[in-house]
């Protein structure tokens, strides 16, 4: 028995007095009305319909049950109600997840611009290098940079980005351009990353990756940092295209070894499941692939 389906049921007899009207009402036959007000009184252990073969009437214990039963039922229904309004209306409580860098300098001016489109959102904005499970941590989508190892995540790819080494203008005037990956070895090197020891730097060579060990004169877990050292002249770094995209821009910094580049990085909006996608998951990436230019350090 479903216990919903025969509470309905129950309502629709009391308050059309009858089970035969009950049942048209409910589209079924009157035998399958009357079995699931029986599966209910057994279940609640009471009588709570008096019949006879003229008339339907509640009994006492049948006349507080209704009431109680008539609350539940609109519960559900106004939950309901709501549940569809926000799959087809963005509302609620938006939360995403992004890198720091990058949702500081992206996903930040992106997320304001939702909010003043869709005033019933309130929004959250996570910033975090580290990898976090979006059901267990409550949130609804995150912006990935990198190809994806969780396959349960449905990704909107909107976007690439190049990992680039660059250096300053007075380095390389001092020190020469590296024109070969293994040129690295002869140049001073600043490390971005989570390791400090046995750093090795990704190319492609004629087709096949190669990787080339580097000893760095400073190790560090910030980007800016690397990039800052890297404009004072202290060596090459290795960043992602956008961290080093203003100092490119007014020649503080210069792109090297562009013809070994990795192939880009996929930038993508990612999130649990397509299946019922809430109207403000939908908005959201909808906004982005529509304003946003995620094509970093394109050549």
């Amino acid at each position: 028995m479903d216990r919903l389906d025969a509470m309905a049921a129950f309502v629709a007899v009391a308050d059309l007095r009858g089970f035969a009207p009950a049942a048209r009402k409910l589209g079924l036959s009157p035998s399958a009305v009357t079995r699931l007000v029986a599966a209910l009184e057994e279940r609640v252990g009471a009588r709570l319909l008096q019949r006879t073969t003229r008339s339907v009437a509640l009994t006492d214990i049948g006349v507080r049950y209704l009431e109680r039963t008539k609350r539940i039922l609109s519960d559900i229904e106004e939950a309901e109600a709501s549940v569809s309004a926000e799959r087809s209306k963005p509302s609620g409580r938006l939360v995403v997840s992004a890198p720091v860098g990058f949702g500081r300098l992206h996903i930040a001016p992106l997320l304001s611009d939702y909010l003043k489109r869709y005033p019933d959102i309130t929004g959250e904005l996570r910033l975090s290098d580290l990898m976090i499970n979006l059901v267990e941590d409550g949130v609804d989508c995150a912006v990935r940079i990198g190809r994806l190892a969780d396959s349960s995540l449905v990704a909107k790819q909107l976007g690439a980005m190049r990992r680039i080494v660059v250096a300053s203008p007075d380095y390389l005037n001092a020190r020469g351009s590296p024109t070969t990956p293994a040129d690295i070895a002869a140049h001073d090197t600043l490390h971005f990353g989570t390791s400090a020891s046995a750093v090795t730097w990704r190319f492609v060579v004629d087709g096949r990756d190669i990787r080339v060990s580097c000893t760095p004169r400073l190790a560090t877990n910030s980007a800016d940092a690397a990039i800052l050292h890297a404009e004072r002249g202290g060596g090459l770094t290795r960043v992602l295209a956008y961290q080093a995209a203003d100092a490119i821009r007014d020649g503080r910094l210069q792109i090297v070894l562009a013809d070994y580049e990795e192939p880009p990085l996929p930038i993508a909006i990612v999130y649990p499941t397509p299946r019922l996608l809430s109207a403000k998951v939908r908005a959201f990436v909808d906004l982005a692939a529509e304003t946003c230019d995620w094509r970093f350090g394109a050549r």
